[in-house]
């Protein structure tokens, strides 16, 4: 197929008539929609109510006039921080999406083949479509026939045959299911042709289709339905404890206050100013316990993690496609694996040519003239790949871009363009061969005739079907060794070599599924591919890691089992090696017990992986596949983790959760090390936020008991809120990849988000703080400590004690980041968290000094600073006797192996 396409001047002109082929576009949640929602939170909603209901009764000077500004203040910053910290991150996370996952196709542009970003493709364009490309604009079928999946806008699977416009046909481009038209978003499932685009951009059908579509997915993943059924139970308990704590307010003031005599408890309820007053106070209390409890960032903590990590993963060539599959690549206990360019280097490189005489040249230049000649047109006649003027090869597979390298350039298509294309056979895992039968421009002398089948394939499947070959004479031979030669074929795929036959059929294509007859030998040719000098240390980091890792692979089974040797897989006589063959004969029970041991399936079909998925999810394994063509993608789709390649098919990224960026086995294993990072990262803040919970509703709770109504205001609370969410959330959502992850085994599927060590942290440190605040507020101690002039002053020591539990709430940051002892472990990776710790000790001074009543505080003395400091840092060693009692045996171990690297 030789095409000019257009010229540079004829794509200017086309540009500037039909526009480009960019999109519009699609119109997402802005920031305003966002915030508006935001407001229809049941927390916000209820703080909206009080702030009328305070506001009114500030009219009656039952409540200070401020407190409502105030309240709207804290109500509108805490809520357009959070909106606004949610938009940016979602935005950020669609742009790094769309940014790497921008697709290129092959288009014909000045006589030759190149690869140009589908957004700059325009009408008139010639685009040569192969096997998982994605149709990149609308238009006719010029030649070939292909058979396309049009489910992205059909809904329907079954593939659409497309062929060439006969002359003088017409069609209506409306019925999706007419045989002509091709249209944006589609793909090609099989088949080879080039399609001249009639409509890009906003006007193509899938383009008018997108303005109605919406970028943001509002299903849940798992693990963001854990964090709501988690922060659903504490808001419940939160509600209960609200309505109890005002009850018990009233009941102190009520009761308690008149010592439980009749007579003065009634004399109470008789002033109905005071009743009212003590009622208003209630409920800012339940109030108050409401927005201490109530954990309303947990879901959104997914989402800021998974964007603050989201560029760091890029640059480790992992591209997260879908929420559930990263969250998931942290608890994978089995994983399979390609081989090409995933274990090894993808870079195959023909060493060797083999005659069927089993003579080896080890150089293209020393084969003997007629087998050359018939070599380079079994190459170039059958092949996906094309070679640019500048000898740039694109298009085809692994295989086929090596072999059309193998050839000169100018061997490619003197004879081949000058043919006409009789009938193509695409090779799929399935078929194990491709053929092409062309009529050439004149006789090949060897055969005497001018129409020929050129194949290439598997050798099993190809020795299978012949008995002779073409000699270095160029003469038709009966084999004379063939047993010879299928032996020292098996010894070198028992030495990592993968060999792929040629032939020449004088016969006629008469069904795809069957390899022609009259088959003639040209040759082997020896490819090697070499594993990559990061795949033994990623597989042993993996392996480390309780992942179970199998490769599949489409090679001979000594091939495959060498390759696996040397990527350190294959380890022991225990571990298996099976062919798809085997595995076909086998039951699903059989399988089963096999499972465990399996390192290796060779000669693997599609239909192996997609069984290997199902069966090993009905054992309870957490399954990851990775995929790069057409066919891999039910099983990708299947798997609980899919892993599409980068340089694979569209179609298979697109059922795939994760992209890896560059096919490398190391980018694999980053994945898993991030998916285990994430999962940290959520249960430090769940660990943060529940301490902060438990501290601030227990003192609130006991504040009246102790005769302290309100130990801590709705405003400061409203701060701590602040603290606790969002800017918790993104201080510890940064926390740094570290590899030490990768020696806990997977977290199962069904394990539960709260650990016991997390439990211990937040119940033992949330009741410490609490504990200290109890003593602070009711031993006179501290109150004759911080008295000034020897004058107890009430507004300073609320100041302070204030200050001390913000203080400890932050230094607490630092306990809840690292289990160990080292809390100042990896800080200098993790910019967000030494920002956040800044930018909140400075704004809390800031407010002592500035809030006055408002915030009521009052400015304090360097001493005074100093006390707030030290006795906020007492929650740092209270944490680490916490965890010696709690892990003492592994700190152990830990601080051993920090003392005996130093």
């Amino acid at each position: 197929m030789k095409f000019e396409g257009l010229n540079d001047q004829q794509v200017k002109d086309s540009r500037l008539k039909h526009g480009t082929n960019e999109l519009s576009p699609v119109v997402v949640e802005g920031f305003w929609k966002k915030l508006k929602d935001n407001f229809k939170d049941p927390i916000i909603f209820i703080l909206l109510v009080a702030l009328v209901v305070i506001l009114i009764l500030s009219f009656f000077e039952l409540t200070e006039w401020y407190e409502a500004v105030a309240i709207a203040a804290a109500v509108m910053l805490a809520t357009g921080i959070s909106t606004f910290s949610e938009h940016k991150n979602e935005a950020s996370f669609q742009q790094l999406q769309e940014e790497a996952s921008r697709i290129s196709s092959k288009v014909y542009r000045n006589g030759e083949v190149v690869d140009i970003p589908v957004n700059d493709i325009v009408a008139g364009d010639q685009v040569l479509l192969q096997m998982g490309d994605k149709v990149p604009a609308d238009g006719v079928v010029l030649e070939g026939i292909l058979k396309v999946n049009q489910a992205s806008l059909t809904g329907e699977t079954d593939a659409v045959e497309k062929v060439v416009l006969p002359a003088g046909v017409e069609f209506d481009p409306t019925d999706l299911h007419n045989q002509y038209s091709l249209l944006r978003g589609t793909v090609v499932e099989e088949g080879e042709a080039v399609m001249k685009i009639d409509t890009v951009g906003d006007h193509t059908f899938y383009g008018k289709l997108s303005k109605e579509l919406s970028l943001t997915d509002e299903r849940l993943s798992p693990l963001q339905v854990k964090l709501k059924d988690l922060a659903d139970l504490i808001a419940k308990m939160g509600y209960i404890a609200a309505a109890i704590i005002a009850l018990i307010f009233m009941f102190q003031k009520a009761i308690m206050a008149n010592d439980f005599d009749g007579q003065l408890i009634t004399e109470y309820f008789s002033n109905l100013d005071i009743v009212l007053k003590d009622a208003v106070f209630a409920i800012v209390l339940a109030i108050i316990i409401l927005v201490a409890a109530v954990p309303e960032g947990l879901p959104l903590m997914v989402a800021i993690v998974l964007s603050l990590n989201m560029r760091k993963m890029l640059k480790e060539k992992v591209l997260v496609r879908k929420l559930l599959g990263i969250e998931t690549a942290g608890s994978l206990s089995l994983l399979f694996s390609d081989k090409t360019g995933t274990l090894t280097k993808g870079k195959l490189e023909p060493r060797f040519f083999i005659t069927g005489e089993n003579k080896t040249y080890e150089s293209y230049n020393d084969i003997s003239d007629k087998i050359r000649e018939l070599l380079k047109l079994s190459i170039a006649g059958n092949t996906a790949s094309h070679r640019t003027k500048d000898g740039q090869i694109t298009g085809g597979n692994f295989s086929e871009r090596a072999l059309l390298g193998y050839i000169d350039q100018k061997d490619d298509y003197e004879l081949i363009e000058k043919s006409d294309l009789v009938h193509k056979i695409h090779f799929n895992s399935t078929r194990k061969f491709s053929a092409s039968e062309l009529k050439l421009p004149e006789k090949i002398s060897t055969f005497d005739q001018d129409q020929l089948i050129f194949i290439k394939g598997a050798p099993e499947i190809i020795m299978e079907n012949i008995s002779s070959y073409v000699n270095e004479d160029g003469q038709i031979k009966p084999f004379q060794d063939k047993v010879g030669l299928i032996n020292y074929m098996d010894g070198l795929a028992d030495a990592g070599i993968r060999l792929l036959a040629l032939a020449i059929s004088t016969d006629t294509i008469k069904n795809d599924d069957v390899i022609p007859g009259n088959l003639h030998l040209v040759g082997l040719i020896g490819l090697q591919d070499n594993i990559r000098e990061t795949t033994k240390g990623s597989v042993a980091e993996v392996k480390n890691a309780g992942v179970q890792v199998v490769m599949i692979t489409g090679d001979r089974k000594g091939t495959a089992a060498a390759i696996a040797k040397e990527a350190g897989l294959l380890e022991s006589e225990q571990e298996k090696v099976l062919v798809s063959s085997e595995l076909q004969e086998m039951s699903d029970d059989e399988i089963k017990e096999v499972l465990p041991d399996l390192r290796v399936i060779a000669r693997a079909l599609p239909t192996d992986k997609s069984r290997m998925v199902r069966i090993s999810k009905s054992m309870g394994e957490v399954v990851g596949m990775t995929g790069d063509g057409v066919n891999d993608s039910p099983a990708l789709k299947q798997a609980d983790v899919g892993i599409a390649m980068g340089s694979g098919s569209e179609v298979t990224k697109e059922a795939g959760d994760i992209v890896i960026l560059d096919d490398n086995f190391n980018s694999i294993s980053n994945a898993v090390r991030y998916g285990r990072t994430i999962f940290e990262s959520i249960r430090k803040f769940i660990a943060f936020q529940l301490t902060v919970n438990i501290a601030v509703v227990s003192i609130t709770f006991l504040g009246p008991i102790i005769n302290v109504d309100f130990p801590i205001t709705i405003i400061q609370l409203l701060w701590i809120n602040l603290i606790m969410d969002t800017l918790g959330a993104i201080a510890l959502g940064g926390e740094p990849a570290l590899h030490r992850y990768m020696e806990d085994e997977p977290v199962r599927r069904e394990e539960n988000i709260l650990t016991k060590k997390m439990m211990s942290l937040f119940f033992i440190n949330g009741l410490f703080i609490t504990a200290f605040a109890v003593v602070f507020l009711k031993v006179p101690y501290f109150k004759e400590l911080f008295a000034r002039d020897g004058v107890y002053n009430e507004g300073v020591f609320l100041t302070v004690f204030f200050n001390i539990l913000i203080f400890q709430i932050l230094f607490n940051l630092f306990n809840v980041r690292n289990e160990g002892l080292n809390i100042l472990a990896h800080i200098s990776e993790n910019r967000k968290f030494i920002q956040m710790v800044m930018m909140i000790f400075i704004l809390q001074i800031i407010f002592t000094y500035i809030g006055g009543e408002i915030l009521r505080t009052t400015p304090l003395t360097w001493d005074e600073w100093t006390l707030v400091l030290l006795f906020s840092v007492i929650i740092i060693p209270v944490d680490m006797a916490r965890k010696i009692f709690v892990s003492g045996k592994q700190i152990y171990r830990d601080t051993v192996k920090i003392l005996f690297r130093w």
